[in-house]
């Protein structure tokens, strides 16, 4: 399917479909007819010279400047009821055009306006019933009368008659085109918006809980040995401080994506100190920040995994990093396995908690969230285990969004019935792909 700003001409995605405004779309046809019409009525053209039509028969005066004088002032209304205004115009021309019969009349030029406005606002069958009637009753009155018309006028007429249809449904064809191409270019950039807030609450949930659960367990180690070994107690402050400061410039990185983005047009965007996006880089510092909150971590990662594209890089770093913070708040264990490995399919990351989850919990650690099904199986609803039992289960729901935004699909669930817990996601992206 085109993105939706391709099927508006070029010039619409720069500038805003011109359309006129309010007043003038209903007065210009009004004045316009008015002065083709009324003068008309008052004076003929006659023996190659203008004369009036005051010594006419009076009611056949009276009656041309009354159908003259119809149009225009029906137009006044042909926004409002645009299905009865062509209708009575209709009616007026049928009028006009017989009581003008053998004149040099010009055309009831209300009726074009009429008729592409009904067609335009969406009276169709007003309009189509209208012109075929009344040009119906008008040849057939012509006929009875003995109107000396010529078959090549009546052709002409006639032609002029689905010629103004044809305008209006060509200019309403138009508009409905540009109003649904603009619709749908609006979802798309609220579908955008949509995802960059989901991104950034992901950055966001995964920094902040990683960070502040390791400050917490620093802060109850400080706590603990601040008396009998003040000197581990202030190691654990230093943590705390590395910890924090290392978070800071996280949110800021990501709070600077909103800051450039969200000044006035032409302002010099804030300068924002910002860090480089994880990757299986800082793999290593990451397992070492968990392993100095008492938690033992055993990791296996294929180097070749290190070729991956950046986003593919993220999407693992930021899966293990919640799973191990997960592991830390919600499991009772003292060690976890991390493996990440290059499969036929792409990439394999998988993080196992032997349990059991602790007390309050519910079971299964690591993953805020139990699964129905197996590792690959890509189930894993959010349900009884860790944070899910409280209700939030954010963690496993964004790392979920990762691999599924990749192509690829997340499991998290107990491993065995009351302990252990494994998370793991496949990732079909092969190396150097980017």
């Amino acid at each position: 399917m085109p993105h939706p700003d391709e099927r508006l001409p070029a010039a619409a995605t720069v500038w805003p479909r011109f359309r006129l405004g309010g007043p003038l779309t209903l007065w210009l046809p009004v004045v316009v007819s008015f002065v083709v019409q009324v003068p008309a009525a008052l004076l003929r053209w006659h023996a190659r010279a203008l004369v009036s039509s005051f010594d006419d028969d009076p009611v056949r005066f009276t009656a041309r400047l009354v159908l003259a004088l119809i149009g225009p002032v029906a137009l006044v209304f042909a926004r409002r009821f645009p299905g009865p205004v062509v209708a009575v115009v209709v009616a007026a021309a049928s009028g006009y055009v017989l009581v003008t019969s053998g004149d040099a009349a010009p055309p009831y030029i209300a009726l074009a306006f009429a008729v592409i406005g009904a067609v335009v606002r969406g009276a169709r069958l007003w309009a189509w019933i209208s012109l075929g009637v009344g040009w119906a009753v008008t040849l057939a009155a012509g006929i009875a009368l003995r109107v000396p018309w010529q078959p090549a006028l009546v052709v002409a007429v006639s032609l002029a008659l689905v010629l103004f249809v044809a305008i209006g449904e060509s200019i309403r064809s138009r508009r409905r085109r540009w109003d649904e191409a603009r619709r749908l270019a609006e979802e798309q950039r609220r579908s955008e918006a949509q995802a960059e807030r989901m991104r950034i609450a992901r950055e966001l949930h995964d920094v902040l809980a990683h960070s502040l659960s390791q400050i917490s367990v620093q802060a109850g180690v400080g706590l603990h040995l601040l008396e009998s070994r003040p000197e581990e107690a202030a190691k654990a402050l230093a943590d705390i401080k590395a910890t924090s400061r290392s978070a800071l410039e996280e949110v800021r990185s990501v709070l600077g994506v909103l800051r450039d983005g969200g000044g006035p047009a032409g302002s010099a965007p804030q300068e924002v100190p910002l860090v480089p996006a994880p990757d299986l880089g800082r793999l290593d510092e990451l397992l070492d920040s968990v392993r100095s909150q008492g938690l033992e971590v055993e990791a296996s990662v294929d180097p070749a995994a290190r070729s991956a594209s950046a986003g593919a890089q993220l999407a693992m770093y930021r899966i293990v990093q919640e799973s191990l913070t997960n592991v830390v708040r919600h499991s009772e264990a003292g060690r976890a396995a991390v493996s990440i490995a290059v499969t036929d399919a792409g990439y394999r990351v998988s993080v196992d908690d032997p349990g059991p989850a602790r007390e309050g919990s519910g079971p299964g650690g690591s993953g805020s969230g139990s699964g129905s099904g197996g590792p690959g199986s890509g189930s894993g609803e959010t349900g009884s285990g860790g944070a899910a039992s409280g209700g939030a289960g954010r963690g496993v729901l964004g790392m979920r969004e990762r691999a599924e935004l990749l192509g690829g699909r997340l499991s998290a669930g107990p491993v065995a019935e009351g302990s252990g817990f494994r998370v793991v996601a496949e990732l079909p992206e092969r190396r150097g792909t980017s």
